[in-house]
């Protein structure tokens, strides 16, 4: 299972036409784009997909087109998270998962609950999936924390949580989870930024918004600082830098859909509140892109 998602995973975009319609075509592009650039897994219905602004209906679509166009090639991983344990609970039971390989489960938003909370809730998720899970923790979006204890008694006490995304930035409870964890235990990088560092301390790889537009090289960087190799993960890292910070800069997907927009990937259209990135953003971006090209 760690070889399974180990490296480069993407939480890959949901592509919209003009009439803000999934965009399949598009969607079949950029499933053909990420696995020619070697990613090894495929993450659909997280934060970067516009999951919460899409229907039951259209969430069920998309799976099952993306599971037949990736075809096996790679895992996948589905995005099933929310504040309400039993609706979560409700939906995986009731969710056809062929073809899916684990789901990714984000920590409960706006409800704020105590540690004891966080691990019935992921307790009982456990207990309802058929697929390994993986846990979610991003406090800047969630305003909840997953401690490193909760985490290490998840770990323990569920088999089929296999690892986390870990997004706290904070250096120290990443170090006290690798330190603890059970061995076969994955520990992912959730900001593009935190390769390096994670790679360094015994992370499992990423799973990465900037490998919507370069899986090739995000995949070659992460294999690298999973090698050892920093130096030269350290050389992509910096070329790739002021991409990624503009990636961030006026949100998430509005600057990846960006990029990919300019590279022919998909058309610029995000669902509200989301909107585009502003002309001036677009600017940079299109003239960061044009600075890597001239680089690579």
């Amino acid at each position: 299972m760690m070889k399974k998602f180990k490296g480069t995973g993407v939480a890959v975009i949901t592509p919209f036409k003009s009439d803000l319609s999934i965009d399949f075509a598009s969607m079949g592009r950029i499933v053909e784009h990420l696995i020619a650039g070697g990613v090894n897994y495929i993450i659909l219905l997280g934060t970067t997909g516009e999951a919460s602004t899409l229907s039951s209906d259209e969430k069920g679509a998309l799976i099952s087109f993306t599971v037949e166009a990736v075809n096996g090639r790679v895992p996948i991983v589905l995005g099933m998270g929310g504040n309400n344990t039993s609706e979560i609970v409700s939906s995986i039971r009731e969710s056809d998962l062929t073809g899916v390989d684990a789901i990714l489960s984000v920590a409960p938003y706006y409800n704020k609950p105590c540690q004891k909370g966080l691990y019935q809730h992921f307790r009982q998720i456990s207990m309802a999936s058929p697929v390994p899970v993986i846990l979610y923790n991003v406090p800047s979006r969630t305003c909840t924390n997953i401690l490193p204890e909760t985490c290490i008694k998840l770990a323990q006490d569920c088999e089929n949580i296999i690892g986390i995304k870990e997004c706290s930035g904070n250096f120290e409870s990443l170090m006290k989870i690798i330190r603890d964890k059970p061995e076969d235990f994955m520990v992912m990088a959730g900001n593009d930024v935190d390769i390096l560092p994670f790679a360094a301390a015994g992370g499992s790889g990423v799973i990465s918004v900037l490998a919507n537009a370069f899986p090739a090289e995000c995949s070659e960087m992460v294999q690298q600082a999973l090698k050892g190799n920093f130096k030269t993960a350290r050389e992509t890292q910096l070329q790739l830098l002021e991409m990624t910070e503009l990636l961030f800069a006026e949100g998430n997907p509005g600057g990846i859909k960006a990029i990919m927009s300019n590279m022919g990937l998909c058309q610029n259209y995000l669902r509200l509140p989301l909107v585009p990135v502003s002309r001036s953003m677009q600017v940079r971006i299109v003239k960061a892109f044009e600075n890597l090209k001239l680089k690579g």
